[in-house]
C-alpha cells in the first residue's frame, strides 16, 4: 500500500481524492486515472498466494469473477485481484484458454516501475532491454559463439514469447495470443537488438488453436531478405542451420552439454544417436574421438551435418553420418556385437503431455536399455530427454534404473544438466523446465 503522494506527478495531478480512498495501490490509482474501463478478474478464496508468489499463469479454475462491462477481449489488460477484489497484479486476459490470465507484473513491481504499469507496449521494450543486458553479462554473444536464447518464455517474464538469434538472424516462436496481437511491438524492440538484421516469425500453430487464435491466416513470417540457411558459430564450431528445420532451427539449449562432449572425447570411440545436425558428433570430433557415428532418421539433418564437416575442415574419414532408425540401428549393431566408449541418445520429446507419460516412459527406458548394451563396460552413456512431463516428474533417473536391469547393467551418475544458462527458468514457474541431460558410467 502507498499514499497518493508517492506516485508520479503525471498520475496525481488528474486524480480527484474524493474519489478514491486516501491509501490505495499504485495499480488501482493508475486504472483509474488512465485506464478507467479496464476490467478486474478476481480470485478464488485461499488462490491468491500462488500468484503473489509468482507464478505467472492464472488458471480458469482459480477465478471467482470478472467485473467489467463490457467484458475483456483476448489480449486486453486486466488487474487481477484478491477476493476483497484489492489488485495483486495485472495481465492479458484470454477468453478462451486455460490460462485465463498471463501476470506481466506484480503490484510491488509496479511501485518499482510505475512507467511500465498497466502499459504493455513499455513492459515489452522493458522486458527485452532486460533480457539483452542479461545474456551480455552471460557473455552472449561472443567472438566464439554467436547462436543463443535471446528471450525464454516465462524465464524472461514475456510468457508465450521465445527469441533463438543465430547470427544476425532473430527467429521468434510465438505460443500466446497476447504474443500475436503485439506483434509489430515486439518486432520493433527486436530490431533495435545489435547485430540483428533480419526477423523470422514462427508461430506454433497448434498451440495457438489452443489459445483461441483464428491459424487460418498464420504463416511464418521474415523481414525482406530474409535467408531460409545462414550459418552460425557456437563453441568455436561452425554449423549451417536452416531455418526452416525444427523448433526455431538450431537446439542452442544443449551448447553447454555439447561442449562437455568435447573436453571428455579425446581418444574415444563415439555413437551419437538422434544426432540432427551433428552437435554432439561435431563436438566429440573437435574434442579428439578416435572415430565418431551419427544417427538420425532426417535427411535433410543428415545433409546439413555432412555439410558441417566441410565446413569445420574435418576429416570425413574419422565421422560419418548414417540415416536410419535409432533403434533398428542399435538392435542390429548389438546382433554384431558393436560397443562403443561414448554413446550419446538425444531423442525427440516423447511426452508432449503428462497424458502419455506412461507409454513414453516405457519408450524411453527401452531406447536406453539399447543404448547401454552398445557402451562398453566402464563407458560413458550421455541421455538427453527434452520432455517437460519427464523433466518435471523426476522420474528420469527411476527410467533409466529400468533400463539398466533389463540391459543387465550397473549404472552411476557423473553428472546432471540441463538447458543452458541463456535458457532461464522461474521456479515459481517450474513448468518452464523442459531439459534433462544425465551422464552415467555403465558398467
Amino acid at each position: 500500500m502507498i499514499q497518493m503522494k508517492q506516485l508520479p506527478a503525471r498520475l496525481t495531478k488528474s486524480l480527484s481524492v474524493s474519489c478514491l480512498p486516501s491509501t490505495t495501490t499504485i495499480l488501482q490509482e493508475i486504472a483509474y486515472t488512465q485506464h478507467k474501463g479496464i476490467a478486474k478478474v478476481v480470485l478464488k478464496k485461499g488462490k491468491t498466494q500462488l500468484f503473489k508468489d509468482g507464478n505467472p499463469m492464472v488458471y480458469s479454475g482459480a477465478v471467482d469473477r470478472i467485473i467489467g462491462r463490457p467484458p475483456p477481449r483476448t489480449g486486453d489488460v486486466v488487474l487481477v485481484a484478491d477476493g476483497t477484489e484489492k489488485p495483486i497484479g495485472w495481465g492479458l486476459y484470454n477468453s478462451v484458454s486455460m490460462f485465463c490470465v498471463r501476470l506481466m507484473q506484480l503490484e510491488d513491481e509496479a511501485t518499482r516501475e510505475p512507467s511500465c504499469a498497466l502499459n504493455i507496449e513499455k513492459l515489452i521494450e522493458t522486458r527485452i532491454d532486460g533480457a539483452v543486458k542479461l545474456r551480455r553479462r552471460l557473455g552472449l554473444p561472443s567472438a566464439h559463439t554467436n547462436a543463443y536464447r535471446l528471450i525464454n518464455s516465462e524465464g524472461d517474464r514475456l510468457s508465450g514469447l521465445i527469441v533463438d538469434v543465430f547470427g544476425d538472424v532473430a527467429v521468434i516462436a510465438s505460443s500466446a495470443a497476447w504474443v500475436e496481437k503485439y506483434k509489430a511491438e515486439i518486432e520493433a524492440c527486436i530490431s533495435t537488438v545489435n547485430d540483428i538484421n533480419h526477423i523470422n516469425w514462427r508461430p506454433s500453430v497448434d498451440i495457438l488453436k489452443e489459445e483461441g487464435v483464428d491459424v487460418s491466416d498464420l504463416k511464418e513470417m521474415h523481414t525482406p531478405a530474409c535467408p531460409e540457411r545462414t550459418k552460425i558459430m557456437e563453441n568455436g564450431i561452425s554449423y549451417a542451420i536452416s531455418l526452416k528445420g525444427q523448433k526455431t532451427g538450431f537446439y542452442a539449449d544443449q551448447r553447454e552439454n555439447r561442449q562437455f562432449i568435447s573436453r571428455i572425447a579425446d581418444g574415444q570411440k563415439v555413437l551419437d544417436l538422434c544426432c540432427y545436425s551433428g552437435g554432439f558428433a561435431l563436438n566429440a570430433a573437435r574434442g579428439g574421438a578416435l572415430n565418431v557415428t551419427g544417427v538420425d532418421t532426417s535427411l535433410p539433418a543428415l545433409e546439413l551435418a555432412k555439410e558441417n564437416i566441410a565446413l569445420n575442415n574435418m576429416d570425413p574419414g574419422k565421422i560419418s553420418f548414417l540415416r536410419e532408425d535409432a533403434t533398428e540401428f542399435m538392435k542390429n549393431a548389438i546382433s554384431r556385437n558393436e560397443s562403443w566408449d561414448i554413446v550419446i541418445i538425444d531423442p525427440p520429446k516423447l511426452a508432449p503431455t503428462k497424458k502419455v507419460l506412461h507409454s513414453a516412459s516405457g519408450m524411453y527406458r527401452n531406447l536406453n536399455s539399447l543404448a547401454m548394451q552398445l557402451t562398453k563396460r566402464g563407458g560413458l552413456l550421455m541421455t538427453c530427454s527434452c520432455s517437460g512431463a519427464v523433466t518435471q516428474s523426476g522420474i528420469l533417473l527411476r527410467i533409466l534404473q529400468g533400463a539398466a536391469s533389463t540391459a543387465g547393467r550397473k549404472i552411476t551418475v557423473l553428472r546432471q544438466a540441463g538447458a543452458a544458462c541463456d535458457h532461464p527458468i522461474d521456479p515459481s514457474y517450474p513448468e518452464g523446465a523442459y531439459l534433462s541431460n544425465i551422464l552415467l558410467r555403465v558398467l
